[in-house]
């Protein structure tokens, strides 16, 4: 990756997950552990699309939920909004992206709470993003997730974007998505819950949103081309050998990349833009 990307990540940067075993922590952290720093399900390109998508500008108040390592708050700090805030429950986290570096007047904060309950006041952005953190909730806290969102939005001209893993094609049966999901959940450990195209709007309208745009990306997390893409060529060769190396990670990113190619063709990435849908008296 080049240095003057404004998604690269300092080498210092604390990581989240400090602690848990490497057989057990969620494959996110792991692969951040092995120097992964793009770990959205549509690479680079679908968060540059759905960054496109939200316009943002200096008049903006942005909210990122779960904002991780801080890879797009970095491409979100590039645009120079007004202010930025960070929200995630990991205080190694909000360590570090409590010191993103800023340009011109744009404020950074960064806020230690859950996607669901930011404590953030009602009213107080005009964007408000979030990235692979729906897939990995049942669907009472998806739901709790788009109130927040929802809540945090100012009147008129707010919006709202997500970043997420699918479930392809629209007609897939219940069995064959249990099987995926229960797959996932044994290779990351985490409990995975992609929806359909068509499921993710229905969700968002539900919860008070109307799908403006969309676009779709293969969920390519782990091939070589999507890592080069992502990563750059070097890190890419550097992650690599790290997970070649570490006889505990090994077999986990083995398993992961098993579980992705063995869905491949029922498994994709989607961004959508919304905007709050106007409530009727």
């Amino acid at each position: 990756m080049a240095p003057t990307d404004p998604s690269a990540l300092p080498e210092n940067m604390p990581l989240p997950g400090d602690g848990l075993d490497t057989a057990r922590m969620p494959g996110h952290w792991l692969l951040a552990r092995l120097g992964k720093r793009v770990l959205r399900p549509g690479g680079r390109e679908l968060t540059g699309w759905m960054l496109d998508g939200l316009a943002l500008g200096p008049d903006d108040r942005v909210v990122e939920l779960a904002a991780g390592l801080g890879a797009t708050a970095r491409l979100v700090l590039a645009r120079a909004p007004g202010s930025y805030t960070a929200v995630d429950r990991d205080p190694a986290a909000v360590a570090g992206l409590g010191v993103l570096p800023a340009p011109g007047a744009t404020e950074v904060a960064a806020v230690r709470a859950d996607a669901a309950d930011t404590g953030l006041p009602a009213g107080s952005a005009t964007a408000v993003y979030g990235e692979a953190v729906l897939t990995m909730q049942p669907e009472p806290a998806k739901r709790r997730v788009l109130r927040e969102a929802r809540r945090l939005l100012a009147g008129t001209g707010g919006r709202y974007a997500l970043h997420e893993m699918c479930l392809l094609p629209e007609d897939l049966g219940p069995e064959h998505a249990e099987e995926i999901t229960r797959d996932l959940g044994g290779a990351v450990h985490v409990g995975a819950r992609p929806l359909t195209p068509s499921g993710w709007v229905a969700l968002l309208a539900a919860e008070g949103f109307t799908v403006t745009a969309r676009r779709r990306a293969p969920m390519a997390l782990l091939e070589p081309r999507r890592l080069i893409a992502d990563e750059g060529l070097g890190n890419a060769v550097r992650i690599a050998g790290r997970a070649l190396r570490d006889p505990a990670a090994r077999p986990r990113v083995r398993q992961m990349r098993r579980v992705f190619r063995r869905h491949r063709d029922h498994l994709g990435a989607i961004a959508l833009i919304a905007t709050p849908t106007p409530r009727t008296a």
